[in-house]
Parts: C-alpha cells; sequence; structure tokens
C-alpha cells in the first residue's frame, strides 16, 4: 500500500505506527510479516520509543549534531547532512505479525524521519 504524508519541519519523526497496522487489519493478514519502505534518499523509517516524546527530540538532536548542515560537504544541493541521517537511520524496517497484529515491545513505534523537509513524501507497506 502507498501513503503520502506532508512533513512540516526540516527534520521530523512522524509516528506511522496507527497507518501500518490500520494497513494489517484491512489486509486480513494472521501470520507473517510486514515491511515499511521509504523511497527517498533524503528520508527514512525507524523503530523506537513511542512513549515519552522527549526521545524523538533527543534522536533529532543526536542526529543534528553528528551529522550539520554547514560541514563544508561537495554536494551541490547543500543537503548531505540529510542523506548522511537518512543512511545511518535506513529506509526499510520489518516487523513480525502474530494474531493480526505487529510484535512490536510495548513501547515501540514506527517512525518516518523527514530529514531534508518540508515536503510531500510516500512510504509503502507491504505484508506477507
Amino acid at each position: 500500500m502507498e501513503h503520502i504524508i506532508k512533513t512540516n519541519k526540516s527534520d521530523e519523526m512522524i509516528n506511522i505506527t496507527d497507518i501500518v497496522e490500520n494497513d494489517i487489519r484491512e489486509s486480513g493478514i494472521e501470520e507473517g510479516l510486514v515491511t515499511v519502505f521509504v523511497p527517498h534518499t533524503t528520508a527514512g523509517v525507524t523503530i523506537n520509543e513511542n512513549a515519552d516524546p522527549d526521545v524523538v527530540h533527543d534522536i533529532l538532536e543526536g542526529l543534528r549534531r553528528a551529522f550539520p548542515e554547514d560541514r563544508g560537504y561537495l554536494h551541490r544541493e547543500g543537503n548531505s547532512h540529510a542523506h548522511i541521517k537518512a543512511s545511518v537511520i535506513g529506509s526499510s524496517c520489518t516487523v513480525i505479525i502474530e494474531k493480526g497484529r505487529m510484535k512490536l515491545g510495548i513501547w515501540q513505534g514506527i517512525y518516518f524521519c523527514e530529514f531534508d523537509g518540508p515536503r510531500t513524501r510516500k512510504f509503502f507497506v507491504k505484508m506477507y
């Protein structure tokens, strides 16, 4: 399934867990795997804590410090920091489906990660 997502900031993490759970419900799959894939080179997807919003803040702040915008990168578009962050985070994640639900930990959620926004993006969800 293809989803369109609009980001509002230069970098942000948007919880998409409910969207993926809804796709699983609609598919009727009870046992298997679900993969979320982001087809962009300056965005990614990750699984992390969804209980305390400070964790998302801290992840973004850590990535900003590790890969600042202005470090003499050669890429002309000026967004090498976003490419590096997306490579570190990754473009996909896979979760086990059991009894029609994702086997996420109690504090886990799936996040779309924007590193070069704001933009209109897409991500794909596939169950098998």
